[in-house]
């Protein structure tokens, strides 16, 4: 393993990515990376995040249809998650 550089991890646990490791990476300011853990050390590397919902497609469609037949609203997407589970 080449080391590029270094940092120091401030009292909070934040480390400065340096700039020469952030151009390498193709990092940007709200860039998130992930943090793997090998027998080496620490392994950095950019990664992307997406919003997962909630409800498969099935439970949406059963949702709507019974929104669209009765008008119902939920407290929660808990109480409606209970709700299309005993369906």
């Amino acid at each position: 393993m080449t080391i590029i550089e270094t940092a120091k991890m401030t009292s909070k646990g934040q480390v400065t990515i340096p700039n020469s490791v952030r151009k390498i990476l193709g990092l940007q300011k709200g860039s998130t990376v992930a943090f793997g853990i090998t027998k080496e050390g620490i392994i950095l590397m950019p990664c992307s995040v997406t919003a997962q919902s909630p409800y498969t497609l099935g439970e949406w469609q059963k949702i709507e249809k019974k929104v669209a037949e009765k008008g119902a609203v939920y407290a929660s997407a808990e109480a409606a998650k209970k709700h299309v589970a005993g369906l």
